[in-house]
């Protein structure tokens, strides 16, 4: 196969495969998994493991340790030092130990058993981080928690790299090796960082000035592979340089660019990299060692949810909690596979059977996530009391209050409404789940308060029954749709206002109950409007009124945009968009009505006819329409393909 060949078959594996896991909300490292599992060598035969597509991968795992340190922050770590160094350290070192003494009991030697354990201690940043933001627990405890044995373990990797491949060396050839290559990361990254940080903002500065978006991404792979290069010819690895070129650019004002613009190379790199892993997945090997595949596995699950309950537990998070942490870093990690491959001198089946592991468990992963909660409740009998104490605290804040609002969400919005209401001397209570954002605002007499706003029962101790209004301040559709069926089940009146990013997510929630949906997109464009009017001369009062007339139609005048090809399909799937049909000679639809096509049966709208060059705002059913014309469509793809055969062809 010519290597033409193996790109397009790999793409269009991944194209499908990861669309597949998009659809049905899995993360897409597991495509590109089974992308590699089944076309390799071991399944169906149709790629063989290719070193060109290694060699490239190897690239995938440099932009990834690239992109963590970016994220790598003294400020960051100090301000998480208690979960990063305690509770990630604990974990990791823990999980290694105890790896290493069931190895040594099943006779194999030390060395093997704390390399496994160090991959094995691994979990996957990202599939728990985009689970974590999923279901908006980034801010809770747990969360906290998560994120901050994921960063230890990011930063392990580094020292990891360095000790893996010279474990299967003699003790004296091992410590001459490894301390050999500490004094030359420790020089490395000493001589980098020393010299670099004034070296790189100048070197950025130098760039920036060209104002070319072209050559600032050329330096960006130029900095990325330049380092890794440097740090590979002293002997260590790629991935290392890689970490401390992001450690040097995180520390510059183009940081955020910077992550914009790799982010590209780093995906598609790293899909590469989880292809070539599921094609060294060998399914003859995984039958024969099925059984002790299964095992491995559930013993990995086992060890990692004890090693990491007990460390939470200890370092005084509540039992809930410690069990949540146990469940969602239980699994596996990318980071596994990366240190897998540095273990030199493991036996096949061996390999086999951890490589196994690490996908079963990765798969494994989100479910076992899904059922955490349930879980909590049944082992954990103080948490019903702590939620007990949270819906107290609730419902002891709002008891004084008659006809108040709830604020659902108390972000940047949540905030900004909450000192309005206060100035027109509207009682409010607002819930929220970052326990950082609420003790600093109750401390400044702020009326918030720690519950979870997407349950019947925080609502209710809010006082949702005796609550005027319901205002859903954060942008999230799934969170909102709880609210809305909740306030609808116990206070069908109540009228519920919900933000949302754009005019996407507008009929869904409006279906589901909401009195007042607001677009965060549309409002910002409507006052962009409005100002610019009025600056351009245009009388206020006019202004004004077309602002009350738009937001009294509900945005439809605004609603649905052209697209372009830099738009992307919308998360919670296709929104509406417009679509221009010219009438040419011939056309089907010249000389009929708008009432005789019926458009409306195909779900489209006719939202503007533009003739001879101008502009009908508000067509009616009895517009006839004539040779020239162009009829504006709002409405989804398939829905705009359907209206535009009917206009031209019948």
């Amino acid at each position: 196969m010519n290597t033409l060949q193996l790109i397009l078959l790999l793409l269009g594996a991944s194209v499908f495969v990861v669309a597949l896991c998009r659809r049905f909300k899995q993360p897409p490292v597991l495509g590109y998994l089974l992308v590699g599992s089944l076309l390799g060598p071991h399944a169906l035969d149709l790629m063989r493991t290719d070193a060109r597509a290694e060699h490239l991968a190897e690239f995938g795992v440099v932009f990834l340790m690239f992109s963590i340190g970016l994220e790598f922050s003294l400020s960051r770590l100090y301000t998480m030092k208690r979960i990063v160094f305690g509770l990630g350290a604990a974990q990791v070192a823990g999980t290694m130990l105890v790896v290493m003494l069931i190895a040594l009991a099943c006779g194999y030697r030390w060395q093997l058993g704390l390399a496994l354990g160090g991959v094995l201690a691994m979990s996957s940043t990202a599939v728990l981080s985009k689970l974590l933001a999923e279901r908006m627990e980034l801010e809770a405890a747990h969360g906290r928690d998560v994120i901050g044995v994921l960063l230890f373990q990011d930063l392990a990797v580094v020292p990891l790299l360095i000790l893996l491949p010279s474990l299967s060396m003699p003790p004296h050839q091992m410590l001459e090796l490894v301390g050999l290559a500490l004094l030359k990361a420790i020089g490395v990254m000493a001589l980098i960082l020393f010299f670099g940080q004034h070296l790189m903002r100048k070197w950025f500065h130098f760039v920036a000035r060209a104002r070319s978006s072209e050559i600032f991404v050329l330096n960006v792979l130029l900095i990325t592979l330049g380092l890794a290069y440097l740090t590979e010819q002293a002997g260590l690895s790629l991935a290392l340089g890689a970490f401390v070129a992001g450690m040097l650019v995180s520390e510059t004002e183009y940081k955020i660019q910077v992550e914009e613009d790799i982010r590209p190379f780093r995906d598609v790199l790293m899909g590469l990299f989880f292809v070539t892993i599921g094609m060294k997945l060998d399914l003859d090997v995984l039958l024969k060692y099925g059984w002790a595949v299964v095992p491995v596995l559930l013993l990995l699950l086992v060890v990692k949810a004890l090693v990491t309950g007990f460390a939470a537990r200890r370092l005084g998070t509540t039992p809930g909690n410690s069990i949540r942490d146990a469940l969602w870093l239980c699994a596996g990690g990318e980071f596994g596979f990366v240190l897998l491959g540095e273990i030199g001198g493991i036996p096949p089946h061996i390999h086999q059977v951890v490589l196994s592991t690490l996908v079963l468990s990765m798969l494994a992963a989100p479910f076992i996530v899904q059922l955490s909660e349930h879980l909590v409740n049944r082992l954990a009998k103080s948490e019903w009391l702590l939620k007990s104490m949270q819906l107290t605290q609730v419902a002891a804040k709002s008891m004084a209050t008659e006809g108040h609002a709830i604020i659902c969400g108390f972000g940047r919005h949540g905030q900004f409404l909450a000192r309005f209401l206060q100035q027109e001397n509207v009682d409010y209570i607002a819930l929220d789940l970052d326990p950082e954002r609420v003790r600093k605002a109750a401390a400044a007499g702020e009326t918030v308060v720690f519950a979870d706003a997407t349950r019947k029962e925080s609502l209710i101790a809010a006082g949702m029954m005796r609550a005027s209004v319901i205002v859903v301040s954060v942008a999230d559709v799934h969170g909102a749709e709880k609210i809305l069926h909740h306030a609808l089940v116990a206070r069908p009146g109540l009228p519920v206002v919900v933000r949302t990013r754009d005019e996407g997510d507008f009929e869904r929630l409006s279906r589901a109950g909401a009195a007042e949906v607001v677009p965060a997109a549309l409002e910002t464009s409507l006052m962009l409007a409005s100002h610019a009017l009025v600056l351009m001369g245009h009388p206020i009062n006019r202004v004004l009124r077309h602002v009350q007339k738009i937001r009294g139609h509900r945005y439809q005048m605004l609603r649905g945009f052209y697209h372009g090809l830099g738009d992307h399909v919308h998360e919670s799937g296709e929104e509406p968009r417009l679509y221009s049909v010219l009438l040419e000679m011939g056309a089907k639809g010249i000389g009929e009505t708008l009432e005789a096509l019926a458009l409306e049966d195909l779900s489209c709208e006719v939202t503007a006819i533009r003739r001879r060059g101008i502009k009908a705002a508000e067509p009616s059913p009895e517009s006839r329409l004539e040779e020239g014309d162009v009829v504006v469509l709002l409405g989804l793809s398939a829905d705009l393909a359907a209206a535009e055969q009917r206009l031209l062809r019948g």
